[in-house]
């Protein structure tokens, strides 16, 4: 209990201060549809007709909350409405990037820590790449895939993701791979190990901790690649079609709703990523 007090008191601040968000921007609209009936309303009156609101500027979160519910258990998971759905959509295309940002960011990273020409030339490149805007990224992915005769909208998808989420993996990973310092090395000299297996006696049971640390926030730069890339698509499927659609048509909560199944399914990712670590290092016998 002592240590869910914190998150649970920072939990309620934040409802409180959503509550009041909702009623002073909700409040615009009642107050314009009061004065064109020539009519006065007091804030007693306002309140109550800001938490109801059929396209609220904010929603509060119980409407969220029921909107959430709806897509998630008041439709057939088959249902195009079904954010059940529409999550198993996204998470597919998210796998797929992070599958991929993976294998580039563990081979680049070994690579590096085994050529220096690799470190001097690809290292600087690989920095520079993350300065560019994945929202002007994505379009460009797409029209290159849709012109190489590529219509399955899950790579292109699964691309942007994996460019998002090889970075993190990869400077993880050179920086683990050289954590061992040089008498550790020398040791392994002296017994004769060659590169092969001082990378697989050494290098690598030391790198875990830094690659498991970069595969959470990797597998949650893959979800929002993957979101990223339904948007330019015009795509009819996905969470970030969701969003979209929300947007176009003027339905707050669709999009409300989207974004917190969104979070839930990245808090899910994560837990999942956290399993696996547990498992590779109880087999590794690498300490927790």
């Amino acid at each position: 209990m002592s240590r869910a007090l914190p998150i649970l008191t920072v939990l309620a601040g934040i409802v409180v201060i959503w509550y009041g968000a909702a009623v002073w921007m909700n409040a615009t609209w009642v107050f314009d549809q009061a004065e064109r009936n020539g009519q006065t309303v007091t804030w007693a009156e306002v309140i109550p007709q800001t938490m109801a609101q059929a396209r609220p500027l904010l929603p509060p979160p119980h409407q969220v909350a029921a909107e959430v519910w709806k897509g998630l258990f008041g439709q057939a998971v088959t249902s195009k409405r079904s954010l059940v759905y529409h999550g198993f959509v996204t998470v597919k295309g998210t796998l797929m990037g992070f599958g991929l940002g993976i294998v580039l960011g563990v081979v680049l990273a070994m690579s590096i820590v085994r050529f220096r020409v690799m470190d001097m030339s690809v290292m600087p490149w690989a920095i520079i790449s993350q300065t560019i805007p994945i929202v002007a990224l994505a379009p460009m992915i797409l029209t290159v895939s849709s012109q190489l005769g590529i219509d399955e909208r899950d790579v292109p998808k699964a691309i942007i993701a994996a460019y998002l989420s090889f970075f993190p993996v990869l400077v993880s990973m050179v920086k683990g791979l050289r954590s061992p310092d040089q008498m550790q090395l020398d040791l392994l000299k002296t017994y004769g190990a060659g590169e092969g297996a001082t990378f697989l006696k050494l290098r690598l049971p030391a790198s875990m901790p830094y690659f498991f640390a970069s595969l959470k926030v990797a597998i949650a730069a893959s979800l929002i690649g993957t979101i990223v890339g339904e948007l330019p698509t015009g795509a009819i499927e996905g969470l970030g079609a969701r969003m979209l659609i929300g947007s176009q048509f003027g339905e707050p909560l669709i999009m409300w709703a989207a974004l917190f199944v969104a979070a839930i399914v990245a808090g899910l990712l994560i837990v999942a990523v956290g399993f696996v670590e547990r498992f590779a290092r109880a087999r590794m016998g690498v300490p927790a």
